[in-house]
């Protein structure tokens, strides 16, 4: 059974906010300037450790144009991450199941943990300067992927999903997932341990 249209329509309102200010050309390639150096500088350091000195090094500019649209690090690793996730959600509300709306809940569940797992693999650089600890609760993107799994656990019939979607969505934590992958585990062996798990909580 698949989930039903008015969930899907709740997540999209996660991602839904104020329409933008159209920027003025100048600052659009500025800001392009600054998060192509910071991609750089994140890939190449740890995120812990990134500065806005070594942001502001790499593109270029003053810390005090950096400031003027970024108050820390992480909010520039936002807002490298935000288009890859914003893509991902797409692909969650209107994409092919199982994936997108069409396919059970165990399948969308396992589908959700190999997305998750392949963006983290491709981006975890960002992920650990955005979202490490409590960063990571706050973020609008952990809204959506929390509604998500909430709305496949109600779909599935869990009698208290409250008390199973931050345990589901633990796994996916770019500390854990960082040190999955320093052990030497790899990135498909992770989606489909997570994909057993999601058939065999969710089955019908």
């Amino acid at each position: 059974m698949a989930i039903r249209g008015g969930q899907d329509e709740a997540l999209l309102a996660v991602t839904t906010g104020q329409p933008q200010v159209k920027e003025r050309v100048d600052a659009a390639r500025n800001r392009a300037r600054v998060l192509a150096a910071a991609e750089q500088v994140f890939a190449a350091k740890d995120a812990r450790q990134v500065t806005m000195e070594d942001i502001a090094r790499a593109a270029g500019v003053g810390r005090a144009t950096l400031y003027r649209r970024y108050p820390d690090p992480a909010s520039i690793a936002a807002a490298l991450l935000d288009e890859h996730e914003r893509q991902l959600q797409e692909q969650m509300l209107r994409g092919e199941p199982p994936l997108g709306p069409g396919a059970t809940p165990s399948d969308r569940l396992a589908a959700f943990y190999g997305a998750m797992t392949s963006l983290l693999d491709r981006h975890l650089h960002l992920v650990l300067g955005a979202e490490v600890g409590d960063a990571r609760f706050g973020t609008g993107a952990y809204g959506f992927w929390r509604m998500h799994v909430r709305a496949l656990l109600v779909e599935a019939g869990v009698a208290e999903p409250d008390g199973l979607v931050e345990v589901l969505l633990a796994p996916l934590a770019p500390e854990v997932y960082r040190e999955q992958r320093r052990r030497g585990v790899t990135q498909a062996q992770i989606a489909a341990s997570l994909a057993w798990m999601s058939h065999r909580l969710l089955a019908p």
